[in-house]
């Protein structure tokens, strides 16, 4: 798991880790080029034309020596310079020194389009709004209709604010060792495109010294968040779950969570719907073992909750009276691990004296409005919103899961996680209720409350990903959970 820090840190970062390996600034941005590069060229043909646009600090460094690396990897490349290089940083002279005198070098504007634009104009320092110059530069390469690229940041967007002004547009944002905070904000997703991360070799003790609650994960020791069975393992070992949900119209949505607590490992599914979702239910998921409530269009009458391992509640609940007793029922009485979702959710929201009965072993999956709705609170931007949900869950000692690219783990003791798996073709009318099936599985099955919200948001996203890649926008929730054995498969899930 990768800690995130601020732009200011990063070049610390930098200064104490050169200093540490004996090594100097100018290898590590050479590191840095090399791991762009080894991304670039697998993706983009030789036959495409280069144009790699820098400033002169050390961003525009980086994109001297990536400029000479594609070009002898045999690409036609360009470079246009913005600023006065003779004040350049130290290794963005050098790099200006070892370029090869077959690339062409020129002012930004003399330039010709390309194919393929690479921004290395600025990077973490930036804090205001571009200007003269560089805010026409950017205009310029904005109104390009080739491929663009940034390196580590899109000029003019600062790394830990939100962004104002022109700010250069990137089809992909290639950032280096962990993704800066403002890239994993949806209000700059029109700015740095696809996030690319790639190592540039800095082990995590360098980041021991930095203090930072936030963190990126891409999978990394996945294996030792989960739960290991043996031999004699039974199904009752693999716990025990029950999920709550379901109305008249409304009944695809429990289905679709039993369905994914049974591919994520559950030994027994129970699940408590209205009268008129028992024969859905059954013919459904024939795996789940199915009790009908009182009411015949909505869940009602009291969850028998004796040896249930955890439950899961909301998918299609409604917002009836009866639905509103069962929730109430639930957070009041039952102390043992819970999921919280979709109109579970909208029912809190009508009864905020209900969130003092929030506890450690809850786990509440909201989507950004849910969230806002849930605090009364409607934020400007994402940086307030990923302070808010840390707020939140350290007051009421609870787990928060904000739903959305990458999703926002936040834990009581402040620790906050950002997710690195999944797709936009994930954005799809039930994919929430299967995350609420997964997370409630691994809660099942004995798991400590931030291990299961760990593997519950990152095999999701994953098993999104590869359904995705198969079908594209013709993903649909179901796809999904028919990924989940192979996103553990592909893992090393037992």
């Amino acid at each position: 798991m990768q800690k995130i820090l601020s732009g200011n840190q990063v070049k610390i970062l930098d200064q104490q880790y050169v200093s540490g390996e004996g090594i100097s600034s100018y290898q590590l941005m050479e590191r840095a080029a090399n791991a762009f590069c080894d991304w670039f060229v697998p993706q983009f043909d030789k036959d495409k034309n280069i144009a790699v646009y820098c400033g002169k600090g050390n961003n525009g460094g980086d994109g001297l020596a990536i400029a000479r690396i594609l070009a002898l990897k045999g690409y036609a490349v360009a470079v246009g310079l913005s600023g006065d290089p003779e004040t350049g940083s130290a290794d963005f002279r050098q790099n200006l020194r070892v370029l090869p005198e077959v690339i062409p070098l020129s002012e930004w504007d003399q330039v010709q389009p390309a194919d393929i634009v690479i921004d290395a104009v600025f990077g973490v320092g930036i804090n205001r709004p571009l200007a003269g110059e560089y805010l026409a530069l950017i205009r310029k390469l904005n109104d390009y209709t080739g491929i663009k690229i940034s390196i580590d940041m899109p000029s003019g967007l600062p790394s830990d604010a939100p962004g104002e002004g022109e700010i250069f547009r990137a089809d992909y944002t290639v950032s280096f060792q962990f993704p800066k905070i403002a890239l994993l904000c949806p209000e700059h997703a029109a700015y740095s495109g696809k996030l690319v991360v790639r190592s540039i070799g800095i082990s995590s003790a360098y980041f021991e010294a930095f203090e930072s609650g936030q963190f990126f994960y891409s999978g990394e020791k996945l294996q030792e968040y989960h739960k290991t069975f043996h031999a004699f393992s039974h199904k009752g070992d693999f716990g025990r779950v029950m999920l709550a949900g379901g109305s008249y119209g409304k009944m695809g949505s429990i289905c679709l969570s039993a369905r994914a607590a049974l591919r994520s490992g559950s030994g027994l599914v129970f699940c408590h719907v209205p009268g008129c979702g028992v024969e859905i239910m059954q013919t459904a998921v024939p795996e789940a073992m199915v009790m009908a409530g009182e009411v015949e269009k909505e869940v009602a009458g009291q969850l028998d909750t004796t040896g249930i391992d955890a439950i899961g509640i909301g998918p299609g609940l409604g917002k009836g009276e009866q639905a509103c007793n069962l929730v109430y029922q639930v957070l009041s009485e039952y102390e043992g691990p819970t999921v919280l979702d979709a109109d579970a959710l909208n029912i809190l929201v009508d009864h905020p004296e209900w969130l003092n009965l929030l506890h450690p072993k809850l786990i509440l999956t909201p989507h950004v409005k849910e969230f806002e709705r849930i605090t009364g609170i409607a934020c400007k931007n994402h940086f307030e919103r990923i302070k808010l949900a840390g707020d939140f869950a350290r007051k009421y000692g609870c787990v928060l899961v904000l739903k959305g690219a990458f999703t926002l783990v936040s834990l009581p003791d402040g620790k906050q996680i950002f997710n690195n798996s999944g797709s936009v073709y994930m954005a799809t009318g039930g994919s929430g209720d299967v995350l609420t099936g997964m997370l409630t599985s691994f809660l099942g099955q004995g798991y400590g409350i931030e291990n299961a919200a760990i593997c519950g948001v990152f095999h999701h996203g994953h098993a999104g990903q590869l359904a995705g890649k198969a079908l594209r926008r013709g993903t649909i929730a179901s796809d999904i959970i028919g990924k989940i054995p192979e996103s553990f498969c592909q893992w090393g899930i037992h």
